[in-house]
């Protein structure tokens, strides 16, 4: 009999600029939870509010874990531009679902989303659950996995692409970064669909 999983589900990059969006995946297995989950009540109880260094420890930590799988799905922006963000979300998280089935051999799978988050239909056994990476610590590891791995494709997109300060505003528009776009125009990784009102 295949092993039963939590799973928490957290997106990342839903408004920036230029990008991808990034959906993570935290899978613990049930008989693993509580133990894992402990550690939350120890530490921290709000994932977006870490420091990017905190997060970095954290994600260091995550990736030595036991019974633990994590994967994430990046949708970038020609998709974004063509479909639109939340199907490319969509999209992720049907993905990221898929391969959990065949990496852990089981699809018996208890589903956590944070926010508007939906699984497809076919998983039955899934809750929305708002502000989930405060409440749910498998959401909360998927938002900081999902994260880190967003913030580490934006640096190495700064080195390509200058003039846009990547490395620190990660495609989010700040001034600096909405000015650079007047000045330079676009990059290929910017969503050109939100975009068009700066471009005029």
């Amino acid at each position: 009999m295949s092993a039963k999983y939590i799973i928490g589900i957290d997106e990342v990059g839903r408004g920036p600029l230029a990008g991808p969006v990034v959906v993570g995946l935290c899978a613990i297995k049930k008989e693993s939870i509580d133990k894992i989950d402990k550690l939350r009540r120890e530490s921290f109880r709000d994932s977006k509010k870490l420091s990017e260094k905190k997060r970095y420890e954290w994600y260091k930590w995550m990736r030595e874990l036991e019974d633990v799988y994590f994967e994430v799905s990046f949708q970038d922006s020609s998709l974004i531009d063509k479909i639109g963000i939340v199907p490319s979300i969509k999209k992720a998280i049907s993905e990221l679902l898929q391969k959990a089935e065949k990496n852990l051999n089981s699809d018996d799978f208890e589903i956590r989303l944070d926010g508007g988050l939906v699984a497809p239909e076919k998983y039955k056994n899934q809750q929305t659950i708002i502000k989930g990476d405060e409440k749910e610590f498998t959401i909360a590891l998927a938002s900081i996995y999902a994260k880190v791995s967003r913030d580490e494709f934006m640096k190495l997109e700064a080195v390509k692409f200058p003039f846009y300060a990547f490395e620190a505003n990660k495609g989010y528009g700040t001034k600096a970064h909405r000015d650079a776009i007047k000045e330079y125009g676009l990059s290929k990784i910017h969503r050109v669909s939100f975009c068009k009102n700066m471009l005029k």
